[in-house]
């Protein structure tokens, strides 16, 4: 496949490295150094709950690329918990820990600009997941209820409609599955009253500074989620960040209340699926070429606008 006149590199799907015990997500290998932990972005994509049969190439340092900008933007607001992305600094800082780095020097072009080195941190087990505009489940849930994840909201709003104020609503984190939506009290239940206004105020705050930079980008983030740890007795930012993944990014210049929004995220794909007739269950299909390379140009458009640099492949 060609991409903006190049030919695209293979699509990244498994990582090994041998030596240290791995855990893989759907979209992330994870690796414990025995100290730190070493987080690969593949180029897998999922829905549905499903990892789908085709990867997206270059997708996982499109993520990375996207966490590290956040990373480094709200790091006046929440600390968080990156040591370095720089593939040579994290073998260096291994080896002289006596962790068994040298595999990474060895494979350093499979996991340049895709992986990071980041503090193990204990996870807080909830989604913390904060929504700016009314769309996609909320909007389903308010059409028959007038409520989203049990919190009332006025009469009258239109789907796509910008909300007053940014809403707060957690989830279970599930290890598999869906997550369930869960009310502010029930996680003050799950984590301590403390720890559930500390996520509460943080991921609002930390929306609301991202979403007023991304609009002078040309990119309205309707909703994301955001995932917290703790380490060294505070809480952190950890995994990724404002990601196409983990957000609903709208381009504004075609934003129109009233009607579903063009996206740069993977609603592309979930579409496709869902007009191939696939009944959500594994093993999911793989993805046609055409389809690979829209959702590829979708999170492209979405790194440049939002870090302000060229993607090379």
């Amino acid at each position: 496949m060609r991409f903006r006149g190049k030919t695209l590199p293979p699509a990244v799907t498994e990582t090994s490295i041998p030596f240290w015990p791995k855990r893989s997500g759907k979209v992330r290998d994870v690796y414990d150094t025995g100290e730190d932990l070493f987080i690969v972005a593949t180029d897998r994509i999922s829905a549905f709950d499903s990892i789908l049969g085709t990867g997206i190439p270059a997708k996982g340092r499109l993520l990375t690329g996207l966490s590290l900008f956040w990373f480094d933007f709200l790091a006046g607001v929440m600390p968080n918990h990156l040591i370095t992305a720089d593939v040579a600094k994290a073998d260096k800082r291994l080896a002289a820990k006596g962790l068994a780095a040298k595999g990474l020097a060895a494979q350093a072009k499979t996991f340049a600009g895709r992986s990071m080195l980041v503090k193990k941190a204990k996870v807080i087990p909830i989604e913390c997941v904060v929504r700016g505009y009314i769309t996609g489940s909320g909007w389903k849930s308010y059409k028959s209820t007038g409520e989203v994840c049990g919190i009332r909201l006025p009469a009258g709003l239109r789907e796509s409609d910008k909300l007053a104020q940014p809403l707060f609503t957690p989830s279970t984190k599930a290890e598999s599955g869906h997550d369930e939506n869960i009310s502010f009290e029930e996680t003050v239940r799950s984590v301590g009253r403390e720890t559930a206004t500390a996520l509460r105020d943080k991921s609002i705050e930390i929306y609301v500074k991202a979403a007023e930079y991304a609009l002078t980008k040309g990119v309205i983030i309707a909703d994301t989620k955001f995932e917290f740890g703790v380490s060294d007795g505070r809480i952190i930012l950890v995994d990724e960040v404002l990601t196409p993944d983990s957000s609903r990014f709208w381009p504004a210049d075609d934003y129109a209340p009233g009607r579903g929004q063009k996206s740069y995220d993977k609603q592309f794909v979930r579409d496709y699926l869902d007009a191939s007739g696939w009944d959500h269950q594994p093993p999911a299909p793989g993805l046609p070429d055409d389809v690979v390379l829209k959702t590829l140009e979708k999170y492209v458009e979405a790194y440049e606008r939002i870090s302000g640099q060229k993607f090379t492949f």
